[in-house]
């Protein structure tokens, strides 16, 4: 068990804090990786892997043109997925990620392989919108993004 989503588990718990996420890059890892923390049911919601556009579009009600202007691994689209979200799963915290594991998707010079988007909501309240590139092969670059994203909502949590 990754001590960063542990600590996270935990502090959801002692706050009573529920959280929810919405994956595409990831496609569930956060989702399983907080399973595991003891007493996840606790905090976990749940999550949606929506790792294609459409279901970007279809489930989360990301606009297409949306899509279309920024592309589907983009802070813009991020930030729209947490907000459908919301319409999807209640909970407290609403946690949002795409990006680039590997090279057939949007990359380019400014948005490498390894570039990710993480958005979080606390109680309909951005509480980070984060742009960061990542090195290693897929799976290392969605461990770290895990281990981002429970670092970031423990730094977003009002103690």
């Amino acid at each position: 068990m990754d001590k960063r989503i542990l600590d996270c588990g935990e502090l959801l718990i002692s706050k009573k804090l529920t959280i929810a996420f919405a994956e595409s890059a990831t496609a569930g890892y956060l989702s399983a990786k907080f399973s595991l923390v003891p007493s996840a049911g606790q905090f976990l919601k749940g999550g949606l892997a929506c790792y294609d556009a459409d279901l970007k579009k279809s489930l989360l009600n990301v606009p297409e043109d949306l899509i279309e202007k920024y592309t589907p691994e983009s802070e813009e689209v991020t930030s729209a997925m947490s907000r459908g979200l919301m319409d999807l799963i209640p909970a407290d915290i609403h946690v949002s990620v795409t990006g680039l594991t590997c090279e057939g998707g949007s990359e380019n010079e400014e948005k490498p392989v390894g570039t990710m988007f993480i958005n979080g909501l606390l109680q309909g309240k951005e509480i980070f919108a984060v742009k960061k590139c990542y090195q290693g092969d897929e799976e290392e670059i969605v461990r770290q993004t895990a281990q981002e994203i429970a670092e970031l909502i423990i730094k977003g949590i009002p103690r």
